[in-house]
């Protein structure tokens, strides 16, 4: 059968068939429509969208600029002008070869690389009611689009602390007050959000290669399950090419132990939610670990994340405000011969 027809059904192709043809979602490209207009030119009332020769050079040429690092709605623009100036020709549209819009793998989208800058605050309010409301349908489907929406214009870091951790401290309010009606809110919601960090991590590491700096290890302390933060962090710091070991929730202390010794990281993030698993002396413990030859010996530098640690500080460990800020710490102890800011100079408000 002819690709750009189907003869039950009219002329071009379905979005299931470009999409596939594409390397992109279904869901994307009726996102991009919504938002950017990037549809269908002709729509038949009461039958799927058929896209013919120019809408799909439309949308060939936006999945090359996000892929070349240009803003969503900047390449959005553009893609639109051309197909309105006829400069994409027909036979490019029908035997360009596809080219996947940041697969695993591949380049990153241009909101990986190259935000449009951080939210108003209405913006940003917008998109967690958004999300929000998404995740109590249960439409699990908005809730991914909302996701790589945010993803997509502002980057991972701004993403994370304007949108998603908004989002879910929102939802976990209702669910503790509310007998546990939402309980499966929070859980769509949190796994969503824990595969599109997962998905920026698989694409960063198999785009950037394996790292020749010192690993970094990010780890929740024993009896800590709360591990979204430190998943955000892991995929920021892959973004920015650091060798990363995530070890996830509830950590033994033995095991701490024993890794921060064996594979002697650059840093470890130890995260707490809750006063109740925070651990001082365990992470003083860390930071006294040294090796080494004799006379060049050093140590790891150790971060207190997440709010369960509450005001405190130490003169030998570090506390980051938010996910950048671990970010920034993080990546200039992975460079050898970087300096890694004092603790005296960090302060305790939020970790990431």
């Amino acid at each position: 059968m002819d690709v750009t027809r189907d003869r039950s059904a009219g002329p071009g192709i379905t979005t299931g068939a470009l999409a596939r043809r594409l390397g992109i979602s279904p869901t994307t490209l009726r996102s991009w429509d919504r938002r950017y207009g990037l549809g269908p030119a002709t729509r038949i009332e009461g039958r799927h969208r058929r896209w013919t020769a120019e809408d799909i050079a439309m949308v060939q040429e936006m999945c090359r600029l996000t892929a070349e690092g240009v803003p969503p709605a900047e390449a959005a623009r553009v893609a639109r002008f051309q197909a309105a100036d006829g400069r994409v020709s027909e036979k490019a549209a029908l035997t360009a070869a596809p080219r996947p819009l940041a697969p695993v793998g591949g380049p990153p989208s241009g909101a990986d690389t190259a935000p449009e800058g951080s939210p108003s605050l209405a913006d940003s309010r917008r998109r967690c009611r958004a999300l929000a409301q998404a995740a109590v349908r249960m439409d699990a489907e908005a809730v991914h689009e909302q996701i790589t929406a945010a993803i997509e214009s502002y980057g991972l870091v701004t993403a994370w602390e304007e949108v998603l951790a908004p989002t879910m401290r929102s939802v976990g309010r209702a669910w503790e007050s509310s007998d546990d009606r939402y309980v499966e809110v929070e859980h769509l919601l949190s796994w969503h959000v824990s595969a599109a960090l997962c998905h920026a991590y698989a694409r960063s590491v198999a785009r950037n290669g394996p790292a020749g700096a010192p690993p970094v290890l990010l780890a929740c302390l024993p009896g800590e399950q709360h591990t979204l933060p430190l998943e955000a962090l892991t995929a920021v710091l892959a973004e920015h090419g650091r060798r990363v070991l995530m070890l996830g929730g509830s950590v033994p202390v033995a095991a701490l132990e024993a890794t921060v010794r064996r594979i002697a990281p650059a840093a470890v993030a130890l995260w707490s939610q809750s006063r109740s698993t925070a651990d001082l002396p365990l992470a003083r413990h860390l930071a006294a670990i040294r090796w080494g030859i004799q006379g060049a010996r050093t140590r790891t530098h150790i971060l207190l994340c997440g709010p369960g640690w509450g005001l405190r500080s130490d003169p030998g460990l570090l506390r980051p405000h938010g996910l950048g800020d671990a970010v920034r710490i993080m990546v200039s102890a992975s460079r050898p011969g970087d300096e890694v800011p004092s603790a005296s100079e960090e302060h305790a408000p939020e970790s990431p």
